[in-house]
């Protein structure tokens, strides 16, 4: 191994430990790693400012400033105020009604988003309930991530490896061609998560939130500081119309390719201001700068894992031990590698580094490359067993402040129980 090579893997390693320790702001760990593999040189300032300035980040500052103009408008408010009274009635059924109502919005929907404004709502439903919002919050996340490998359009992931295999030579994928494969895995994973996600989280449950960042919890849903959404909202039907339109628009605009999700995001933040539906400074309020600074300070650990070449040896190790080895044993190997490699790297960098590998292990075993490309898809997005292996996944760990090893014990069978379905369903759906 090169040095680079060697300080990557130290201070991933670090890192990881340092989370698990719970000591110290996720944030500032985060940021702590990202300033060790810039000042050894293993990642350049141009790429730390790229990190920084990346689409996801540009996408979730975005989504939270609209988040943030639909909690000024009092939409949130009278969701809540409805979801309490269905809620009261069914008790916590109810709430398992709401997570899977936005589960099927995340079919369709990017999930980040959805949680976005889900996430808030479900916290506060759940607090008036008398009922611990940790108990819903990791569910939230996890079930918009499993509904989101429904379809083709229903995360980021999909998109890019059908993008990427195309350019390979293969033939692109219908909207709902991978539902067979996808709907089992969501049905599964969620029917283990209201039956076992409580058992396994009732240490956490019993201590009290805490939320990182210096957040409280308070009465109202909001994105962003609890100091600034400490009073109930006035409804303001205009800005409550205009925020909702520009929400729906933007991501409408980015499921039909008319641009990237983080060009119609910014796009709808910046008209919400102009159309001054939020102001300048309400806007600044509305973003959560401590998890935008920590999933740039991931990216960078990521970047560095890509330019040091130890993301590349891994998977070069990868195509030569699978030499002579049948094509279920290769799918199997496969989907193992990229649900573990995308838990450290991005969902992008995952289907960029495993996709051409896909295509090249089917062609060197003379089988279809379907089965394998759908199992990249799924394992692309199976991130559950850290809080960084998705957004969602931190947006959720800030708010309700969950433990590191929280997501370890829910998330962790989880991956095994969703690869076991995976597996099975490609199997059938997908023949070599």
């Amino acid at each position: 191994m090169t040095a680079d090579q060697i300080l990557t893997l130290a201070v991933l390693i670090a890192v990881v430990a340092a989370l698990i320790w719970d000591r110290v702001r996720s944030d500032v760990v985060a940021l702590s790693g990202a300033a060790v593999l810039l000042v050894t040189g293993v990642v350049r300032p141009v790429e730390v400012q790229g990190a920084f300035a990346s689409p996801a980040i540009i996408a979730l500052a975005s989504l939270f400033v609209i988040a943030y103009a639909l909690e000024l408008s009092g939409l949130l408010d009278r969701a809540i105020t409805g979801a309490v009274a269905m809620c009261r009635r069914l008790g916590a059924a109810g709430l398992w009604l709401m997570l899977g109502a936005i589960g099927c919005l995340s079919c369709f929907l990017n999930s980040t988003p959805i949680v976005v404004l889900g996430a808030p709502v479900v916290r506060d439903v759940a607090t008036a309930l008398r009922l611990p919002p940790k108990r819903y919050l990791m569910p939230l996340s996890y079930i918009t991530v499993l509904t989101g490998c429904c379809t083709l359009i229903g995360t980021s992931t999909n998109l890019l490896v059908d993008d990427m295999a195309r350019i390979a030579g293969q033939p692109r994928f219908g909207i709902f061609e991978i539902t067979p494969v996808g709907l089992p895995m969501a049905l599964v994973g969620g029917l283990y998560l209201f039956l076992f996600s409580g058992k396994l989280m009732k240490q956490s449950l019993a201590e009290p939130d805490a939320p990182r960042g210096g957040d409280i919890q308070v009465d109202s849903a909001q994105v962003g500081d609890a100091e600034l959404f400490a009073e109930q909202r006035a409804f303001n039907p205009r800005h409550a119309a205009i925020a909702a339109a520009v929400f729906v628009g933007a991501i409408a605009a980015a499921a039909l390719n008319v641009a990237p999700i983080a060009a119609t995001a910014f796009a709808g933040a910046v008209l919400l201001i102009l159309l001054r539906v939020i102001t300048p400074d309400e806007a600044y309020g509305g973003l959560r700068p401590q998890i935008l600074i920590l999933i740039a300070g991931m990216v960078v650990i990521g970047i560095a894992m890509e330019e040091s070449k130890l993301a590349g040896m891994a998977t070069e190790a990868l195509i030569g031990s699978l030499n002579g080895v049948g094509p279920l044993a290769a799918l199997i190997v496969l989907y193992l590698v990229t649900m573990v490699l995308t838990e450290l790297l991005s969902n992008a960098t995952v289907a960029v580094l495993m996709t051409p590998i896909a295509v090249a292990l089917a062609e060197s075993l003379g089988v279809s490359a379907r089965p394998f490309l759908v199992a990249v898809m799924m394992a692309g997005s199976a991130a559950f067993a850290t809080p960084f292996g998705y957004q969602t996944n931190v947006i959720v760990y800030q708010m309700a402040g969950y433990r590191y090893m929280d997501f370890v014990r829910v998330g962790l069978p989880l991956n095994l129980i969703t690869f076991a379905v995976a597996v099975a369903a490609i199997r059938i759906v997908f023949p070599f």
